[in-house]
């Protein structure tokens, strides 16, 4: 490992073993932030922790987080941190919950690790160096065919407009296996061979970030729902290489005749 990638490991790791302190904790405080979404004491302590061990570290890196505001660069380098992604799953004391940092230099994200405490598996990927899971490499899935693959979401908007003609959302009627697995842990099935194709409609950077380097990594693909891979469009899908191709072709051709 770099030492950025062991950082960010070491990190996410100690951060894990904070949360597992409020996991299924009958006491946990829970918030309703602005956008209506809960947000725990768990959540602000965990990103507390990981932004005063960056900030001493590389006090010129940005950081940027889900509770706190962002702390601009003057190294172009910006940490980017959720610190539970997933955190309706961690109030109700389901584990596929995680915590997720990643790296980005120059625009380009270099590394990301997500870390899923409450189940012992530690995903980590750095640019050109392959995706690993606790320490062994990973790959996503060689399924070829729609009708053979497992389609994971997040949220159920995924599922309430049956008028959509887009191609992400034409998976959930054609799919071998359609579950709500989601958040972090469906991209991580995917990137580990697990699953062929995770959905997710609505995303913030804080929740892509981490995803995108480890997908990248496993042999995957990752884009939104305009088939672009960024951690700022619209949604995000994670998909084995030979779905995901496919998915971007129709994505590019429903533009193409709607312009």
């Amino acid at each position: 490992m770099t030492p950025d990638l062991q950082l960010a490991v070491d990190l996410a790791e100690q951060a894990g073993k904070l949360t597992l302190g409020y996991f299924s904790r009958k006491t946990l405080q829970v918030f309703t932030k602005r956008d209506a979404t809960p947000v725990t004491e768990a959540d602000r302590n965990t990103e507390k922790l990981i932004r005063d061990v960056i900030h001493s570290r590389f006090p010129d890196d940005g950081l940027l987080g889900e509770e706190f505001d962002e702390r601009p660069s003057v190294s172009n380098r910006r940490w980017i941190i959720d610190p539970i992604d997933g955190t309706k799953a961690f109030i109700h004391g389901v584990p596929l919950y995680g915590v997720m940092i990643a790296l980005e230099e120059d625009d380009d994200l270099r590394l990301g690790v997500v870390n899923f405490p409450a189940l012992g598996e530690l995903y980590y990927a750095e640019r050109g160096a392959g995706a690993n899971l606790n320490g062994s490499p990973i790959s996503v899935s060689a399924v070829a065919e729609v009708g053979n693959a497992t389609v994971l979401y997040t949220e159920k908007e995924y599922l309430l407009d049956p008028t959509s003609s887009h191609p992400v959302d034409l998976l959930r009627n054609e799919a071998g296996l359609v579950r709500g697995w989601g958040d972090c842990y469906g991209h991580m099935l995917v990137a580990s061979g697990r699953a062929e194709v995770a959905v997710d409609k609505i995303m913030s950077p804080w929740d892509c970030a981490a995803l995108i380097p480890v997908v990248l990594e496993a042999g995957g693909c990752c884009f939104d729902y305009r088939g672009h891979t960024t951690i700022s469009g619209e949604g995000l899908v994670s998909a084995n290489r030979i779905i995901g191709n496919g998915l971007i072709r129709a994505i590019e051709n429903m533009r193409n005749h709607s312009e």
